[in-house]
Protein backbone atom coordinates (compact mmCIF):
# COMPACT_ATOMS: atom_id res chain seq x y z
CA UNK A 1 0.00 0.00 0.00
CA UNK A 2 1.56 3.30 -0.74
CA UNK A 3 2.04 5.77 2.15
CA UNK A 4 1.41 9.33 1.31
CA UNK A 5 -0.31 12.38 2.43
CA UNK A 6 -0.18 16.15 1.44
CA UNK A 7 1.37 19.13 3.30
CA UNK A 8 2.29 22.76 3.23
CA UNK A 9 6.58 22.36 2.86
CA UNK A 10 8.64 25.72 2.15
CA UNK A 11 10.07 25.90 -1.46
CA UNK A 12 13.37 25.69 -0.15
CA UNK A 13 13.12 21.87 1.81
CA UNK A 14 12.18 20.86 -1.43
CA UNK A 15 15.73 19.57 -3.04
CA UNK A 16 15.31 19.44 -6.96
CA UNK A 17 15.44 15.61 -8.18
CA UNK A 18 18.92 13.94 -9.15
CA UNK A 19 20.23 14.27 -12.42
CA UNK A 20 16.68 15.66 -13.59
CA UNK A 21 16.71 15.70 -17.39
CA UNK A 22 14.55 19.11 -17.86
CA UNK A 23 15.59 22.42 -18.13
CA UNK A 24 13.76 24.61 -15.54
CA UNK A 25 14.20 28.10 -17.78
CA UNK A 26 13.58 31.67 -17.07
CA UNK A 27 11.61 32.25 -20.18
CA UNK A 28 8.23 33.96 -21.01
CA UNK A 29 6.56 31.00 -20.00
CA UNK A 30 7.95 31.03 -16.60
CA UNK A 31 7.06 34.66 -16.46
CA UNK A 32 3.38 33.89 -17.05
CA UNK A 33 3.47 31.27 -15.06
CA UNK A 34 4.34 33.37 -11.71
CA UNK A 35 1.87 35.63 -12.57
CA UNK A 36 -0.52 32.81 -12.90
CA UNK A 37 0.49 31.50 -8.95
CA UNK A 38 0.38 35.29 -7.71
CA UNK A 39 -3.10 35.33 -9.26
CA UNK A 40 -4.90 32.12 -8.65
CA UNK A 41 -2.07 30.11 -6.00
CA UNK A 42 -1.06 27.00 -7.19
CA UNK A 43 -3.51 24.50 -8.80
CA UNK A 44 -2.26 21.53 -7.82
CA UNK A 45 0.34 19.93 -5.21
CA UNK A 46 3.63 19.19 -6.28
CA UNK A 47 5.07 15.30 -5.85
CA UNK A 48 7.83 14.63 -3.60
CA UNK A 49 9.39 11.70 -1.82
CA UNK A 50 11.19 11.60 1.72
CA UNK A 51 14.78 11.72 1.15
CA UNK A 52 17.35 11.95 4.05
CA UNK A 53 16.15 14.38 6.35
CA UNK A 54 13.89 16.19 3.63
CA UNK A 55 12.05 15.69 0.65
CA UNK A 56 13.07 14.97 -2.83
CA UNK A 57 10.91 17.04 -5.95
CA UNK A 58 9.73 14.41 -8.28
CA UNK A 59 7.15 16.72 -10.01
CA UNK A 60 6.64 20.32 -10.45
CA UNK A 61 10.18 22.30 -10.31
CA UNK A 62 8.77 24.87 -12.11
CA UNK A 63 5.52 25.54 -9.53
CA UNK A 64 8.62 25.86 -7.11
CA UNK A 65 10.76 28.30 -8.94
CA UNK A 66 8.24 30.35 -9.12
CA UNK A 67 6.68 30.02 -5.54
CA UNK A 68 10.18 30.94 -5.08
CA UNK A 69 10.59 34.12 -7.23
CA UNK A 70 6.75 35.35 -4.83
CA UNK A 71 8.60 34.82 -1.83
CA UNK A 72 5.47 32.17 -0.68
CA UNK A 73 6.60 30.42 2.89
CA UNK A 74 5.01 27.67 1.64
CA UNK A 75 3.70 25.37 -1.16
CA UNK A 76 0.72 22.02 -1.52
CA UNK A 77 3.13 18.87 -1.54
CA UNK A 78 1.88 15.40 -1.85
CA UNK A 79 4.54 12.98 -0.23
CA UNK A 80 5.06 9.86 -1.84
CA UNK A 81 6.95 6.93 -0.14
CA UNK A 82 8.26 5.65 -3.77
CA UNK A 83 11.62 3.43 -4.91
CA UNK A 84 14.17 5.04 -7.08
CA UNK A 85 12.66 3.57 -10.50
CA UNK A 86 9.23 4.29 -9.58
CA UNK A 87 10.02 8.25 -8.89
CA UNK A 88 12.13 8.43 -12.11
CA UNK A 89 9.28 6.93 -13.87
CA UNK A 90 7.46 9.26 -12.27
CA UNK A 91 9.07 12.40 -12.90
CA UNK A 92 9.93 11.89 -16.87
CA UNK A 93 6.37 10.86 -17.31
CA UNK A 94 4.92 14.00 -15.92
CA UNK A 95 6.97 16.71 -17.53
CA UNK A 96 7.30 14.56 -21.30
CA UNK A 97 4.22 16.00 -22.43
CA UNK A 98 5.23 19.63 -21.97
CA UNK A 99 5.70 21.60 -25.57
CA UNK A 100 9.09 22.71 -26.31
CA UNK A 101 11.10 20.74 -24.86
CA UNK A 102 14.84 20.52 -26.01
CA UNK A 103 16.35 17.37 -27.87
CA UNK A 104 18.59 16.62 -24.97
CA UNK A 105 15.92 16.92 -22.56
CA UNK A 106 14.22 14.19 -24.42
CA UNK A 107 17.01 12.34 -24.87
CA UNK A 108 18.32 12.27 -21.01
CA UNK A 109 14.76 11.51 -20.13
CA UNK A 110 13.98 8.82 -22.49
CA UNK A 111 17.18 6.92 -21.43
CA UNK A 112 16.25 7.73 -17.66
CA UNK A 113 13.58 6.07 -18.07
CA UNK A 114 14.45 3.48 -20.40
CA UNK A 115 17.23 2.23 -17.60
CA UNK A 116 14.93 1.73 -14.59
CA UNK A 117 12.30 0.25 -16.54
CA UNK A 118 14.80 -2.37 -17.36
CA UNK A 119 15.78 -2.52 -13.52
CA UNK A 120 12.56 -2.90 -12.97
CA UNK A 121 12.77 -6.14 -14.74
CA UNK A 122 10.64 -5.82 -17.71
CA UNK A 123 11.85 -6.96 -21.50
CA UNK A 124 14.90 -6.47 -22.24
CA UNK A 125 16.39 -7.58 -25.65
CA UNK A 126 17.04 -4.73 -27.11
CA UNK A 127 19.53 -5.96 -29.65
CA UNK A 128 17.16 -7.64 -32.11
CA UNK A 129 14.39 -5.09 -33.81
CA UNK A 130 12.52 -7.64 -35.23
CA UNK A 131 11.04 -9.04 -32.05
CA UNK A 132 7.70 -9.66 -32.50
CA UNK A 133 6.20 -11.38 -29.64
CA UNK A 134 7.14 -9.51 -26.83
CA UNK A 135 7.77 -5.63 -26.60
CA UNK A 136 10.93 -4.14 -26.01
CA UNK A 137 11.48 -2.08 -23.24
CA UNK A 138 12.23 1.17 -25.97
CA UNK A 139 9.52 0.22 -27.47
CA UNK A 140 6.96 0.73 -24.58
CA UNK A 141 7.79 4.11 -23.84
CA UNK A 142 7.42 5.12 -27.18
CA UNK A 143 3.95 3.46 -26.94
CA UNK A 144 2.62 5.05 -23.86
CA UNK A 145 4.37 8.45 -25.41
CA UNK A 146 2.59 7.90 -28.60
CA UNK A 147 5.69 8.01 -31.18
CA UNK A 148 7.71 5.29 -32.66
CA UNK A 149 10.27 2.68 -31.04
CA UNK A 150 12.79 3.88 -33.49
CA UNK A 151 12.42 7.88 -32.58
CA UNK A 152 13.17 6.69 -28.90
CA UNK A 153 15.96 4.95 -29.72
CA UNK A 154 17.44 7.73 -32.07
CA UNK A 155 16.67 10.45 -29.00
CA UNK A 156 18.68 8.20 -26.64
CA UNK A 157 21.22 8.20 -29.00
CA UNK A 158 21.88 11.71 -28.71
CA UNK A 159 23.16 11.43 -25.05
CA UNK A 160 26.04 10.39 -26.47
CA UNK A 161 27.17 13.40 -28.32
CA UNK A 162 29.97 15.35 -26.27
CA UNK A 163 28.32 18.32 -24.53
CA UNK A 164 29.44 21.22 -27.30
CA UNK A 165 27.81 19.29 -30.07
CA UNK A 166 24.92 18.60 -28.13
CA UNK A 167 24.06 22.30 -27.20
CA UNK A 168 24.22 22.85 -31.06
CA UNK A 169 21.65 20.31 -31.53
CA UNK A 170 18.96 22.11 -29.25
CA UNK A 171 20.97 25.28 -30.53
CA UNK A 172 18.98 24.42 -33.93
CA UNK A 173 22.53 24.62 -35.56
CA UNK A 174 22.68 20.91 -36.32
CA UNK A 175 19.43 18.88 -37.57
CA UNK A 176 18.31 15.90 -35.51
CA UNK A 177 19.44 13.36 -38.17
CA UNK A 178 22.76 14.53 -38.69
CA UNK A 179 23.38 14.58 -35.09
CA UNK A 180 22.08 10.70 -34.34
CA UNK A 181 24.71 9.73 -37.24
CA UNK A 182 27.50 11.80 -35.02
CA UNK A 183 26.48 10.35 -31.91
CA UNK A 184 28.79 7.06 -33.58
CA UNK A 185 31.72 8.88 -33.43
CA UNK A 186 34.28 8.77 -30.95
CA UNK A 187 34.51 10.98 -27.91
CA UNK A 188 38.14 12.63 -29.06
CA UNK A 189 36.49 12.56 -33.38
CA UNK A 190 33.39 14.45 -31.91
CA UNK A 191 35.79 17.12 -29.87
CA UNK A 192 38.17 17.74 -33.21
CA UNK A 193 34.48 17.84 -35.17
CA UNK A 194 33.15 20.58 -32.93
CA UNK A 195 36.40 22.59 -33.37
CA UNK A 196 36.76 22.52 -36.89
CA UNK A 197 33.01 23.63 -36.54
CA UNK A 198 33.65 26.42 -34.70
CA UNK A 199 37.03 27.45 -37.00
CA UNK A 200 35.14 26.71 -40.65
CA UNK A 201 31.88 28.28 -39.71
CA UNK A 202 30.31 25.41 -41.02
CA UNK A 203 28.10 22.24 -39.79
CA UNK A 204 27.64 19.07 -41.61
CA UNK A 205 24.84 17.72 -43.20
CA UNK A 206 22.97 14.37 -43.13
CA UNK A 207 25.10 13.01 -46.20
CA UNK A 208 28.47 14.12 -44.67
CA UNK A 209 27.74 12.92 -41.22
CA UNK A 210 26.77 9.64 -42.74
CA UNK A 211 30.03 9.18 -44.28
CA UNK A 212 31.81 10.27 -40.85
CA UNK A 213 29.87 7.59 -39.69
CA UNK A 214 31.60 5.16 -41.83
CA UNK A 215 34.82 6.20 -41.89
CA UNK A 216 35.09 6.07 -38.16
CA UNK A 217 33.97 2.47 -38.03
CA UNK A 218 36.59 1.83 -40.65
CA UNK A 219 38.65 3.85 -37.83
CA UNK A 220 39.98 6.14 -40.65
CA UNK A 221 38.73 9.68 -39.70
CA UNK A 222 41.69 11.16 -38.92
CA UNK A 223 41.42 15.19 -38.56
CA UNK A 224 42.29 15.73 -41.89
CA UNK A 225 39.54 13.56 -43.36
CA UNK A 226 36.87 15.24 -41.10
CA UNK A 227 38.30 18.27 -42.60
CA UNK A 228 37.92 17.52 -46.07
CA UNK A 229 34.72 16.29 -45.32
CA UNK A 230 33.35 19.17 -43.39
CA UNK A 231 35.06 21.95 -45.70
CA UNK A 232 33.85 20.16 -48.97
CA UNK A 233 31.30 22.71 -50.99
CA UNK A 234 27.65 21.52 -50.77
CA UNK A 235 25.48 22.22 -53.66
CA UNK A 236 23.26 24.87 -51.94
CA UNK A 237 26.93 26.36 -50.23
CA UNK A 238 28.30 27.49 -53.80
CA UNK A 239 29.81 31.15 -53.99
CA UNK A 240 28.78 32.03 -51.06
CA UNK A 241 30.03 34.45 -48.39
CA UNK A 242 30.77 33.15 -44.89
CA UNK A 243 30.53 35.79 -42.27
CA UNK A 244 30.58 34.08 -38.37
CA UNK A 245 27.41 34.98 -36.58
CA UNK A 246 29.20 36.02 -33.60
CA UNK A 247 31.16 38.93 -35.85
CA UNK A 248 27.61 40.22 -36.68
CA UNK A 249 25.97 40.52 -33.35
CA UNK A 250 27.31 43.67 -31.97
CA UNK A 251 25.11 45.61 -34.49
CA UNK A 252 22.05 43.83 -33.96
CA UNK A 253 19.58 43.45 -31.30
CA UNK A 254 20.30 40.30 -29.62
CA UNK A 255 16.87 38.22 -30.13
CA UNK A 256 17.61 38.72 -33.97
CA UNK A 257 17.94 35.57 -36.03
CA UNK A 258 20.37 34.69 -38.74
CA UNK A 259 18.07 35.08 -41.24
CA UNK A 260 16.98 38.56 -39.74
CA UNK A 261 20.44 39.80 -39.70
CA UNK A 262 20.73 38.60 -43.79
CA UNK A 263 17.84 40.69 -44.68
CA UNK A 264 18.58 44.04 -42.91
CA UNK A 265 22.50 43.47 -43.98
CA UNK A 266 20.54 43.34 -47.94
CA UNK A 267 18.88 46.00 -46.93
CA UNK A 268 21.73 47.92 -46.25
CA UNK A 269 23.54 46.79 -49.07
CA UNK A 270 20.30 47.84 -52.03
CA UNK A 271 19.74 51.33 -50.16
CA UNK A 272 24.12 52.04 -50.41
CA UNK A 273 23.97 50.92 -54.50
CA UNK A 274 20.84 53.21 -55.18
CA UNK A 275 22.57 55.49 -52.99
CA UNK A 276 26.34 55.31 -55.25
CA UNK A 277 23.53 55.28 -58.48
CA UNK A 278 22.15 58.34 -58.40
CA UNK A 279 25.42 60.04 -57.10
CA UNK A 280 26.59 58.56 -60.65
CA UNK A 281 24.02 60.18 -62.86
Amino acid sequence: MVKEFISQLPPDKLSPFAKHPYQVREDAAMDELVESVRTYGIPSPLLARPKGEGYELVSGHRRRLAAQKLGLPTVPVLVREMTDDEAVILMVDSNLQRENLLPSEKAFAYKMKLEAMKRQGQRTDLTSPQVATKLRTDDEIAKQAGISGDTVRRYIRLTNLVPPLLQMVDDGRIAFSPAVELSYLTRDEQAELWDLIGREDATPSLSQSLRMKQISRETKLTPEVLYAILTEEKPNQKEQVRIKTESLRKYFPRNYSAQQMEREIIKLLEARYRAKDRGER
